[in-house]
């Protein structure tokens, strides 16, 4: 985990507080997209094959490589971001539940699960700070 990482480039990314760099092809990418999905969790993806810029955000942070999925969460006051260098969604919404707790998904996932239960857990470590 890379804390305090500098901003995105302009364009990339939107309002969400978790930005996944991604490229097409990569397992440990099609699992984490699915992963986050399943939770209900808004996010902004950005394909670093179709945006160099996104490309040197992801080596600025992952010592040098290309190194996908990466995963930027930012959140608040004032504005933190930490960058994972290819997280499960685990520690995505950890972090999450740190930074941004408000952001995490306000539905659960439609099975009693291991996601609904990760969930669980981090909006009570969210709620207890």
């Amino acid at each position: 985990m890379v804390e305090d990482v500098i901003a995105l480039p302009d364009g990339l990314g939107g309002d969400a507080a978790v930005t996944v760099m991604w490229r097409p092809g990569c397992p440990f990418c099609a699992m984490l997209l699915r992963r986050l999905e399943r939770t209900g969790l808004a996010f902004d993806r950005v394909d670093i094959w179709e945006h160099p810029e996104a490309a040197a955000w992801v080596r600025s942070v992952a010592d040098g490589n290309e190194t996908v999925p990466t995963v930027r969460v930012a959140g608040g006051t004032p504005v933190r971001a930490v960058a994972l260098v290819n997280p499960s969604a685990t520690q995505v919404l950890d972090v999450l539940g740190r930074l941004a707790p408000d952001a995490l998904p306000s539905t659960a996932p439609p099975s009693r699960g291991p996601l609904r239960g990760l969930l669980d857990r981090v909006r009570g470590r969210a709620a207890q700070r």
